[in-house]
């Protein structure tokens, strides 16, 4: 059997023994990476792990334990509140204010990483504060940088762009920047829609002042109904034994902007400059502000780092090193090649939107897109396929699915989520993230390539 499929065979094994037993799927990817890269391939250690994500470990490590030092030290209490005087207490606006500050903060040139990197964790503080289902908060922020990822001055929009011109394939910047665009705000609201959006329509305003949701009652979730999902704000609660009124927790006070909160603001302003302006690193820049912090107010920074998810470190880092060693023993390559020599060129476009899917589901967005784009020129030379379609169809596939838990945008969304529920939201961004590697190439595809053709 070729490495290429066995690499292939491996990485389903471990999909399978994490289903049946419960053992970190980050951890089985450790071990097949060394199984297969030292004990069938012949690789050195080293090389087996240089696919290991360092940059992406420090993200997941520095934002997670400088946000938990803000949440000590009340700098994210603060942030909720004025970010609810912010829209007038209308908590269905939340969601979309954090899908629009993601997309403009990417379409202005930080990495889709560093822009969820910032917001997720702030959205995840008001999704505990007011009731909102975690799932649709983390969606809508990596949706909402998704669909910035293709700006004329965004990363991707860039590199794609490039890639197109080295290939010699007409390009259109505008028309795919669009095309994201539409693609990721009707998911977007999908995402609404589906994880409880209706309810904080129907839930009306929360006290800005107050910090109290509608109703009087203080803006935290109440227990959640059947399936899992929060049962809207408020914690007013009738004892079923008694049949007494209902309870109502006092308001909370707004709180003072006091040194330690005003050096945690400074902080994060200082990550969006540093990554839009000098394309710092986001986990260096926020590893830097949790130890300036933790010098000014050791109390305040006390059992953070026991707070990093460091459980979903092993997990993101194990695949994505495991996704590595595929790369380097060509198997994205190899399956881009078996397609492109298909005879029916509109079947081979959509086969390689699907491995874009999939790859990306798994490792990085601008490397699926710098190795496949080229692999479509053959499909393009026989007048099949419009190139700006196909273009715009593979960019699509490979972004959207940035919301999986292994991909960076998902985990930091795990790593951020309520400890207590990140096993749920784990589940079901799984779920989301796989379904849209089914459904997005096919939709993309038949929207950008088949129908745009008639």
């Amino acid at each position: 059997m070729s490495a290429e499929l066995v690499s292939i065979a491996a990485l389903l094994a471990i999909f399978v023994i994490g289903t049946v037993r419960a053992v970190n799927l980050g951890a089985l990817a450790f071990v097949a990476a060394f199984a297969v890269g030292v004990g069938m391939l012949g690789m050195d250690a080293s090389e087996v792990l240089a696919g290991f994500p360092a940059e992406l470990f420090v993200i997941l490590v520095g934002v997670t334990y400088l946000f938990a030092i803000a949440r000590n030290n009340g700098t994210v209490e603060w942030l909720v509140q004025a970010a609810v005087r912010a829209v007038g207490g209308r908590v269905a606006a939340i969601p979309w204010v954090m899908f629009v500050i993601s997309g403009v903060l990417v379409a202005l040139g930080a990495v889709s990483p560093a822009a969820v990197a910032i917001i997720a964790p702030v959205g995840m503080v008001f999704a505990a504060r007011y009731g909102i289902n975690p799932l649709l908060m983390g969606l809508m922020v990596v949706h909402g940088s998704a669909a910035g990822n293709f700006s004329p001055l965004g990363v991707l929009g860039v590199v794609t762009s490039g890639v197109v011109e080295r290939s010699g394939i007409p390009g259109d910047a505008t028309g795919l920047f669009l095309s994201n665009v539409v693609f990721n705000v009707l998911l977007g609201l999908g995402v609404f829609f589906a994880f409880g959006g209706r309810k904080l329509l129907r839930a009306g305003r929360s006290d800005p002042d107050t910090d109290t949701a509608p109703g009087g009652a203080r803006g935290v979730p109440r227990s959640p109904e059947p399936g899992g999902r929060p049962a809207g704000t408020g914690v007013a609660t009738r004892l079923p034994e008694t049949g007494a009124p209902p309870k109502t927790v006092p308001p909370t006070p707004a709180l003072a902007l006091d040194r330690d909160r005003a050096v945690t603001l400074l902080s994060m302003v200082a990550m969006v400059g540093g990554a839009l302006v000098l394309d710092l690193d986001v986990g260096l820049m926020a590893l830097t502000a949790a130890v300036v912090l933790t010098l000014l107010s050791p109390a305040q920074a006390k059992d953070a780092v026991g707070q990093i998810s460091w459980g979903i470190v092993l997990l993101v880092c194990g695949i994505v090193t495991y996704s590595g060693l595929m790369q380097s023993v060509g198997t994205v390559d190899y399956l881009g090649d078996a397609i492109s020599k298909l005879d029916a060129p509109l079947l081979a476009a959509l086969l390689i939107c699907y491995i874009a899917a999939v790859v990306s589901a798994f490792a990085s967005t601008t490397g699926i897109l710098g190795a496949l784009i080229p692999l479509a020129v053959p499909l393009l030379a026989t007048g099949q396929v419009g190139a700006v379609g196909l273009v715009a169809a593979l960019s699509i596939s490979s972004s959207v699915v940035d919301s999986s838990p292994f991909s960076t945008n998902g985990a930091i969304v795990v790593a951020n989520a309520p400890e207590e529920k990140q096993a749920v939201v784990y589940r079901h961004l799984m779920k989301w993230g796989f379904g849209l590697v089914l459904a997005a190439p096919l939709v993309s595809w038949a929207g950008l390539t088949v129908l745009a053709d008639w």
